[in-house]
């Protein structure tokens, strides 16, 4: 049974707006708070041009459809149902980002992005000037009090739906505000449940794609905004010898082995991208393995400070992929400043670009305690992954 944790006010007396995103998840969120009582708004993002989203592909989230859908739900339940032109927000803070990691040779997560900006920012803004006292969302990350008054998050219920990565960046004011109902429950509960209140988006397929790319193919948007991303250069292996072209940095990702458009004897992967140099390098697989990474933009969501976490080497369990499992480490101060993640093993294809996150351990349901943007590895595993940093820093 799904739980609505609230405030103490009466549910009458107590304004829950819910971003609406037109699936079946924040619609059937939306139907649990009016069922209860609640005095429920729903509010759905407009984040890009609005006909040109009339012609994305079914799977894609964000589209006109979904802003119709939405709509629809609303009228069935009977509450106000608002739409909010982001577009500008949403294209500096989202589409441009993403651009440029690709033109930096990074690998982005624009749902990072977008959740700690538009979403958990802007629309938290916009959630108090409607004098809401909660923010409701769709997504599977548990939401549970603390001791003293605060809330954290943890991983939910259904793992195979965990977004609790794309979450780390969510400040704890916002966690105090937000509330994720679906946490506590699995997706076939959720649809059943959407059937019951009778939602016409009940069988809706689940997003797929990035929002604001359609067809599935990023490169033309990062082509047309930075076109220096798809500018040619060498493929070279950690020996030196030049391999082959490409055609620009952008489609390359750290980890990555199909799609080289190279020859070779031995299996082949990407283990550095020189964005500036136009460089991409590979090298074996045994060259992916680090044993620390270097992270920035950290949000820390411990009770202790994140520099008092680092220099008592705070062990957790870490995520360098969103599709992977947590695995043990320590944080530590990192030269120069800042803060590492020092593994306890060794991780292949940590990317720049992708989050590391930070979770207290490595059990079902473990508490998220936050994360930051992975730069580079901070110390290489083997002499290979040391000639991978050279290779990459050369000319």
């Amino acid at each position: 049974m799904i739980r609505l944790d609230d405030t103490s006010r009466a549910p009458s007396q107590t304004r829950v707006v819910v971003a609406m995103s037109g699936g079946v998840d924040s619609s059937v969120v939306a139907a649990l708070y009016a069922q209860a009582g609640y005095d429920v708004v729903g509010v759905t993002l407009q984040l890009y041009d609005h006909g040109e989203a009339m012609h994305h592909r079914p799977g894609a989230c964000c589209a006109g459809q979904d802003i119709y859908d939405a709509r629809t739900v609303a009228e069935k339940l009977g509450i106000p149902h608002y739409v909010l032109d982001y577009e500008s927000r949403f294209r500096h803070a989202v589409i441009e980002r993403f651009a440029d990691a690709y033109a930096a040779g990074e690998t982005p997560i624009p749902c990072v992005d977008c959740n700690r900006t538009v979403k958990f920012r802007d629309l938290l803004e916009t959630a108090r000037d409607l004098g809401a006292d909660i923010l409701a969302t769709g997504h599977y990350v548990a939401s549970r009090p603390l001791e003293g008054g605060r809330r954290g998050l943890f991983r939910p219920l259904d793992e195979s739906r965990d977004q609790s990565y794309f979450l780390y960046a969510t400040t704890q004011a916002q966690i105090d505000m937000l509330r994720f109902p679906l946490g506590e429950t699995i997706k076939p509960e959720v649809r059943a449940l959407a059937e019951g209140f009778g939602l016409k988006v009940a069988d809706k397929p689940d997003s797929q794609d990035i929002c604001f790319v359609p067809d599935g193919h990023y490169t033309a948007i990062v082509e047309k905004l930075r076109p220096e991303a798809a500018e040619p250069g060498e493929i070279v292996h950690l020996d030196g010898r030049v391999l082959g072209r490409h055609a620009g940095v952008m489609r390359f990702t750290i980890g990555q082995r199909k799609g080289l458009g190279i020859a070779a004897a031995e299996p082949l992967y990407v283990v550095a991208i020189n964005a500036a140099q136009r460089r991409v390098v590979v090298g074996p697989r045994t060259a992916l393995g680090v044993s620390a990474i270097r992270i920035d933009e950290v949000n820390w969501l411990g009770e202790e400070t994140l520099e008092a976490a680092a220099a008592r080497a705070r062990e957790l369990h870490v995520k360098v992929r969103s599709a992977r499992a947590p695995v043990p480490g320590h944080l530590a101060p990192a030269e120069g400043g800042g803060v590492e993640v020092r593994l306890h093993g060794i991780e292949e294809g940590v990317a720049p670009g992708q989050a590391c996150v930070f979770y207290e351990d490595g059990e079902a349901g473990t508490r998220m305690l936050g994360g930051g943007v992975i730069r580079r590895p901070a110390a290489p595993f083997t002499a290979v992954t040391r000639d991978v940093e050279m290779m990459a820093r050369s000319a």
